[in-house]
């Protein structure tokens, strides 16, 4: 495990890992976002003409935006220097910016559509943060918000086959407790994670002028059912949820 400091030092954790979640993730390397994520994110940024992408890593959404969705301006934005420099790299025509989900350097109303994909679950400072997403949106623009599952991919969550009372069932860890961890995700790759309630995103949401218009909660695809054997029995239990969500006028 890290050190005692570990949890005041997660921008670092994703400095030292941003290599691993680039070849783990991005590129065609995952079939959730290849199969799942981005035909999602394609699908609910058609029309919009400036899109900004929170937490965008290595860019991957925000080259989709523009490329894939036809947005006239796409920005990303992401405050780990790794990826930034990574995004530079493979541009091929978005603009991106180093800064946190809490205070975006850009004027009110910027943007007619918000991307924050996985993100949030990293986020300390999320009332600020969904707070900066409604301020640089304009009126009736939409915030497209992916997560973990929060309720069914809660900390210690996992599917049970006791052989002892012959049962096999879906296991959901403390559900209403806000915690912040270090998880070690591969051998010496350690990432800081935040579990919320559901709730506790809704009502921020809500409070800062976003109303959801579509929700959903898609199975895993088939190409991680492939590589991830011992899912196949809760393929039923979905481990993504998707948001729509649209500013007031």
């Amino acid at each position: 495990m890290p050190d005692n400091d570990a949890l005041d030092d997660a921008d670092d954790l994703w400095e030292a890992h941003a290599d691993w979640w680039q070849a783990g993730f991005t590129e065609g390397a995952d079939p959730e976002y290849e199969e799942q994520i981005l035909p999602l994110a394609a699908h609910h940024l058609a029309g919009a003409a400036r899109v900004l992408d929170v937490g965008t890593g290595e860019g991957q959404l925000a080259r989709l935006a523009l490329h894939q969705s036809n947005a006239a301006t796409a920005v990303g934005v992401d405050p780990t220097w790794s990826q930034i420099h990574t995004a530079h790299h493979r541009a091929r025509g978005p603009v991106y910016a180093q800064a946190g989900a809490a205070a975006l350097p850009f004027p009110d109303e910027s943007f007619d559509a918000v991307v924050a994909c996985l993100v949030f679950e990293h986020i300390d400072d999320v009332d600020d943060a969904i707070a900066e997403v409604a301020r640089v949106l304009t009126p009736r623009g939409r915030f497209l918000f992916f997560l973990n599952h929060p309720l069914l991919q809660t900390p210690n969550s996992g599917w049970i086959d006791d052989r002892i009372l012959d049962e096999q069932y879906w296991r959901i860890g403390p559900y209403l407790n806000e915690d912040k961890t270090i998880e070690e995700v591969e051998k010496d790759i350690f990432i800081p994670f935040i579990h919320r309630p559901l709730s506790r995103y809704l009502n921020a949401l809500a409070d800062n002028g976003l109303t959801l218009r579509r929700m959903e909660e898609p199975a895993p695809p088939p190409g991680f059912l492939a590589r991830a054997h011992e899912y196949k029995q809760a393929a039923s239990i979905p481990r993504l949820l998707f948001l729509r969500l649209e500013k007031a006028s």
